[in-house]
């Protein structure tokens, strides 16, 4: 067997399996060697039932004392049983799970792990995982991977084809020399690959994850330089004029705010690269709500004074309609034609604006995806402009700027790098930072809160109404599952009706909903027809109404701090207070610890840094699977020691050193 033999080659892989594979992007043997685990568990001596905690994964020993008993659940099949120890009692309950009745019978002995809950004085524990003492003893000395995992595929079948092809790891070569590793003190990149597959402690983990984040940042910065040694003397063919500056200025003076210095910087940055002689290639950072979308728009109106096209292609339709609607009037007086095109609109609408585009009478296009199709044909496309851009690739980013000849770019960042970092990630770009929020913009005043206090939430929200504002309540789910304890939208909406004064307007928005019914709901909020928006975190990207003054959030402690950072984001957006409540339903010394960040702070970058402080168990050595960068070990802000390493062995060493690590090449983008 062969590293570049095709996955059936591993026994146990047959067609049908390597089809689950391939989902994940594995089709090689050294795909599969070079798939990274998302976490790792390590598990502790087992608790006596008495001494265990509400609200934490724990182990317990003990032995099962009753029969399985099913019953027929509103959506799940539960059966359950009793163990107990020398200590006391706990319920283990299993969903859909028929098969448990032929293993747990009575007098039998497991080690159970699973989060432990309080149901009055029982303590359950829910679809737990489950050992023999001794198999549990073996697990208690190492450090086990959890795959990212795909349907139909299981974590253990990964790590048995795995293992079945360790052998092969040795034979991957490393092109570090023997020198460079020595005086950057990085191990060999085989023995990383191992490592990350089968650790034998934390500290020859963290070694490999360092070597590997090594990797995938040096392939980065080796690749953004080739990019930007081949791009940045590009002859600019789209120079805007004197006349359009001059416009421009007039543009921002005569508008009903004040630009931000930081605003103004960009604008100034941005219209010195327009009419400068070569392309632009630039990207606006800034915190969430720090008015970058404004910028954007001055720039794209200075392209179309000089007779060209701009498009603006941003995520979702929600947001391409909102972005739409703001433009159009941004720019009604002033002759500037905007048009939409997103995925859902008839197609006679898509045809007109296809004729439209191709002719030239079309001066700004916004949406999404729908930008980039073959049908959508631009007569002299100037300038492409992305917003939220870490949702996109850097393919669909350069497919919409193939649409032209060399058109300016734009990408616009809510990311929270520093700026020292940004330089070295964005090096083929310029960067404009934006650091402070929107004159008159007051701070938004945060309040962390358990369950006992949703009445008092209520009354304030009702006072909020009163006063003319709207507000937000976030919910992590769509409808009710009885394994996994979470307030849901549907169910919500019905359940705090009574809590409100009749005539109160209350609608719900979830990701299942069609974009026609979305784009309905978001555009009657934005109208303030709506007084209260329960909504799942389909809001989370970009929603600018600068009435809503209240954004509440349900079991805050599901999501990550960046994540509750932008939510949060779509209040205070106006001159009004906002306020932020998150509720913590699990209340538990780790989601205080957790949440306690929010209540003090709004400052991104500091929310960001603490987010990789305060991960669980299986982030303590940042490995992950997704985030607003593109890799999949790295991280800017955990190995910020190995990026500068990879910096240093980039300027030293340069083109004679060049990376040939498989690392997830498919998302390692540039």
């Amino acid at each position: 067997m062969e590293l570049n033999d095709s996955i059936t080659s591993v026994k146990g892989i047959g067609d049908k399996t390597a089809g689950l594979y391939a989902r994940l992007g594995i089709f090689t043997v050294k795909d599969l060697i070079c798939y990274i685990p998302r976490s790792y568990i390590s598990y502790e001596d087992p608790l006596e039932i008495k001494n265990l905690t509400p609200g934490i994964k724990q182990s317990i020993r003990g032995m099962v004392i009753s029969e399985v008993t099913s019953r027929k659940g509103r959506r799940f099949t539960i059966s359950e049983f009793s163990v107990k120890d020398k200590s006391g009692f706990i319920k283990i309950i299993f969903y859909n799970s028929a098969y448990i009745k032929n293993v747990f019978r009575k007098g039998l002995e497991f080690i159970f792990t699973g989060e432990v809950k309080l149901r009055g004085p029982q303590y359950i524990m829910e679809m737990p995982e489950y050992h023999s003492t001794s198999d549990y003893m073996k697990l208690c000395s190492s450090l086990q991977p959890i795959y990212p995992l795909t349907a139909g595929l299981k974590n253990n079948s990964i790590k048995k084809s795995i293992n079945s092809v360790s052998h092969l790891i040795d034979g991957i070569d490393d092109y570090l020399s023997d020198e460079i590793r020595k005086k950057y003190d990085l191990i060999p990149q085989n023995r990383a690959l191992y490592n990350i597959h089968f650790p034998r402690d934390t500290e020859e983990l963290k070694k490999s994850v360092h070597r590997l984040a090594f990797d995938e940042f040096y392939k980065f910065i080796y690749d953004i330089r080739k990019l930007k040694a081949s791009t940045e003397r590009i002859e600019n063919e789209h120079k805007i004029s004197a006349e359009a500056i001059t416009k421009t200025r007039e543009f921002i003076k005569n508008l009903p705010f004040e630009l931000t210095e930081g605003q103004n910087s960009a604008v100034n940055d941005m219209l010195g690269d327009m009419s400068g002689d070569y392309v632009m290639k630039r990207m606006i950072q800034g915190d969430v709500g720090s008015g970058k979308t404004i910028v954007a728009a001055a720039a794209l109106y200075a392209n179309a004074l000089s007779g060209y096209q701009g498009a603006l292609m941003v995520p979702t339709e929600v947001l391409a309609n909102q972005h739409y609607l703001d433009f159009k009037k941004l720019f009604s007086s002033y002759g500037i034609n905007v048009a939409l095109l997103t995925g859902s609109m008839k197609q006679s609408e898509k045809k007109a604006v296809y004729n439209e585009l191709l002719e030239g009478s079309i001066d700004i296009i916004i949406g999404t995806h729908a930008l980039i199709q073959n049908k959508a044909i631009y007569k002299d496309l100037g300038m492409v402009c992305t917003d939220e851009q870490h949702r996109f690739g850097v393919k669909q980013r350069d497919k919409l700027s193939e649409k032209g000849s060399f058109p300016h770019t734009i990408i616009m960042s809510a990311t929270p790098i520093p700026r020292t970092l940004a330089i070295i990630i964005y090096a083929d770009m310029d960067i404009s930072v934006i650091s402070e929020l929107p004159k008159g913009r007051k701070r938004i005043l945060n309040s962390v809160l358990d369950t006992s206090m949703r009445p008092s939430c209520y009354r304030f929200i009702a006072g909020e109404i009163k006063k003319g504002h709207q507000a937000y309540i976030i919910c992590p789910m769509i409808e009710e599952s009885e394994n996994f304890e979470a307030e849901n939208v549907t169910d919500y909406v019905q359940a705090i009706a009574n809590e409100f004064e009749a005539g109160t307007r209350i609608s719900c928005l979830h990701g299942k909903m069609n974009e026609a019914e979305k784009n309905e709901i978001l555009q009657s909020f934005t109208a303030g027809n709506i007084d209260i928006l329960v909504s799942t975190t389909v809001i989370e990207v970009g929603i600018n109404n600068p009435n809503a003054t209240v954004m509440m959030i349900e079991n805050a402690e599901r999501f990550g701090l960046a994540q509750l950072h932008q939510l949060r984001g779509r209040v205070g957006r106006g001159d009004a207070q906002s306020y932020a409540i998150f509720v913590d339903c699990k209340n538990s010394p780790e989601s205080k610890e957790r949440l306690k960040v929010m209540e003090e702070s709004n400052d991104g970058f500091y929310i960001a840094s603490m987010d990789l402080k305060l991960r669980g168990p299986g982030e303590l050595f940042g490995v992950r699977q997704s985030g607003d960068m593109p890799f999949m070990v790295a991280d800017v802000l955990t190995h910020a020691d190995a990026l500068q390493k990879a910096q240093e062995v980039y300027l030293a060493y340069g083109d004679s050193v060049t990376p040939s690590t498989k690392l997830d090449s498919e998302r390692m983008t540039v």
